[in-house]
């Protein structure tokens, strides 16, 4: 019954901001295109599309609210003039009550909440769609007061979230079946992966973890502030972290007046996002301007502040390799070797040509070299991108949708600050340096010292190893034979490696010995 309700609720709403127009328009079926113009009829809807459909949103709740964010980003699938309204919904869900909030930190803490906290704001400084912020005050194990930020969960999101999302999919399934560009826009992928992080940002004790292995990460970095974790009060529905003081970066006049470096501060955001992605495989994805803060203290002036952790993205070394050496082909307009990457991972199907995919890459990106930001729309990229994949049946890649959402918020942030950034000249010399120390000497040793300690235990055992192997008459199924043969497979590759570097550093100092020579006798 309550499911009923709610779908009667949604389906007033849709048809209150004509909402249904926006769909019957889009599907295939000309009787439903008439009937969209029937229900038109009698209705005020001089407002724009995007508008009523974010005033829809923001009617529907919380849940409604975080889909349009989430949709926002996804400006591949999207008109501009709709993914503009909805980018508008960051940060303007209202907030619950502080009385509810304190009810849950005392539910939390089995204590009431003046034995948790020194002091305690009651009027909330955030609102979000998953949760709201309150300052306090808090008295560590030293006795010294701290001052806090306390994120605090909308109380029965759980319930509300898996009967909204359930509704989700049934109409996500409509839409498919129905509409023309349904298969293409692949809506129940969309509300899944939309599932997947709704569910994540659920629990604050994943998000603290989540701040935690990003300020280890960006301590040596010097260019991001990541607040700090105080773990005795965390908890599934409560998380309390350090109180972090800064400018909203799209107070952008307000940073200028202050004395901030605007070209620079563009620049460093760059460099953050390739150092999470490439160094670390483990960045922020919900970068929006909502999340993003500069700091004015004295000491850390003019660094990134990032704040809301509940999103983050992670990739495995194949995926960081891959990419990398993508984005450098790329750099270089290198399309044949981006085109014999896309095979090569099998991403596209091995019987493709690679001249035709070189050509059709080509042609997306060459356009776009040698100019400022403000020329260049990385959605409208993406969107070419996307239509030539569909063309050479590239695979979608899932481990890579929150990289792509990624991108465009840096995108947008760096069209904020400085629309005459070159991203393309700023990204390269990072990407060449990272390949080289994942392809070079340094990998090299690197991977020598790691797998040292492992050598050193089993080289005294090969004996004993070779004789057991002997002593089961040759089987080839033996572990130990396995463990063996693995053993001296890897030690084959590193000495390998150390030959050709060897060799390699000894021509070059032989060459460099024989070019005065080589010079004086005319060569």
């Amino acid at each position: 019954m309550k499911r009923f309700l709610r779908g009667c609720t949604i389906l007033w709403v849709v048809f209150r901001y004509g909402l249904d127009g926006l769909l019957l328009d889009s599907f295939q079926k000309p009787w439903l295109r008439a009937l969209s113009r029937i229900f038109s009829v009698g209705r005020n809807l001089d407002a724009p599309r995007g508008q009523r459909l974010r005033e829809a949103l923001e009617q529907l709740g919380p849940i409604f609210v975080k889909f349009g964010q989430v949709l926002s980003t996804r400006r591949d699938l999207l008109p501009p003039d709709i993914a503009n309204e909805l980018a508008l919904l960051q940060d303007r869900v209202p907030p619950f009550d502080p009385s509810v909030a304190i009810a849950t930190i005392e539910r939390a803490f089995q204590r009431p909440v003046d034995t948790v906290f020194a002091s305690f704001e009651r009027v909330p400084v955030a609102s979000a769609s998953i949760a709201q912020v309150h300052f306090a005050t808090l008295l560590d194990r030293q006795g010294i007061e701290r001052e806090v930020a306390v994120k605090v969960l909308r109380p029965g999101m759980l319930p509300v979230i898996e009967k909204d999302l359930s509704l989700m999919r049934m109409m996500a399934g409509w839409v498919e079946s129905l509409s023309a560009d349904g298969k293409r826009l692949k809506p129940r992928e969309v509300v899944a992966e939309f599932d997947n992080y709704l569910h994540d940002e659920l629990d604050l004790v994943r998000e603290a973890s989540n701040a935690a292995q990003l300020r280890r990460n960006m301590q040596g970095l010097d260019l991001v502030l990541i607040p700090e974790i105080f773990w005795d009060f965390c908890h599934p529905e409560v998380m309390v972290m350090q109180r972090m003081t800064g400018v909203p970066i799209s107070q952008v006049e307000r940073l200028k007046d202050a004395g901030v470096d605007i070209p620079k501060l563009a620049r460093d955001g760059v460099t953050i996002f390739f150092t999470q992605v490439f160094r670390d495989g483990f960045f922020h994805a919900d970068m929006h301007p909502g999340n993003i803060q500069v700091s004015l203290e004295p000491n850390t002036f003019g660094r990134y502040i990032s704040l809301d952790f509940g999103i983050v993205g992670t990739l495995t070394e194949s995926d960081k390799e891959y990419l990398a050496q993508n984005f450098v082909a790329f750099f270089r307009r290198d399309y044949k070797r981006v085109a014999e990457l896309h095979i090569e991972s099998g991403w596209v199907p091995p019987e493709t040509r690679v001249n035709d995919l070189e050509s059709a890459i080509r042609a997306v990106c060459e356009p776009y070299f040698d100019r400022p930001l403000k020329e260049i729309s990385l959605g409208m990229v993406l969107m070419r991108l996307f239509q030539t994949s569909r063309r050479f049946h590239v695979e979608i890649q899932p481990q890579l949708v929150l990289l792509q959402k990624t991108l465009l918020n840096i995108e947008g942030l760096g069209r904020e600050l400085d629309p005459d950034l070159d991203l393309w000249s700023t990204a390269k010399p990072f990407l060449e340096k990272w390949m080289l120390e994942q392809m070079g000497p340094q990998r090299l040793w690197r991977d020598l010292r790691a797998e040292a300690p492992h050598y050193a235990k089993l080289m005294p055992e090969l004996p004993r190893l070779v004789a057991q192997y002997l002593r089961k008459g040759g089987h080839h199924d033996s572990d130990a034979l396995r463990e063996l043969l693995q053993a001296q497979r890897q030690t084959n590759r590193l000495l390998q490696g150390v030959l050709c570097v060897g060799l390699g550093f000894a021509l070059g100092l032989l060459v460099m010995q024989l070019m005065p020579l080589l010079r004086l006798r005319g060569f």
